[in-house]
């Protein structure tokens, strides 16, 4: 992930991990909080995945996300799922 985001020119904030810890809800993630904290805050304008479900593997999760990044200007990259919420192409 650093190096795609060395390629796309993203300059990176920080490396949110919760090791070990499901991707079934957000709720229970201090990591993935603590992202979405600084998102709100205006630190981060992107978050970068490997894969979808390394974000979140529930819809319903997934639409409150995607709601909270259009209210922050904030992108969702998922390399691996071409998932690119900053292109026309959603």
């Amino acid at each position: 992930m650093k190096a795609l985001c060395k390629y796309k020119d993203y300059e990176l904030f920080k490396v949110y991990k919760d090791a070990g810890i499901s991707a079934k809800d957000m709720e229970h993630r201090p990591a993935f909080q603590q992202m979405l904290a600084d998102m709100r805050a205006g630190k981060i304008n992107y978050i970068v995945a490997y894969k979808l479900d390394r974000v979140t593997r529930s819809v319903r999760d997934l639409e409150v996300l995607i709601s909270d990044l259009e209210k922050h200007n904030c992108y969702l990259v998922c390399d691996r799922d071409d998932v690119n919420t900053s292109t026309a192409n959603r």
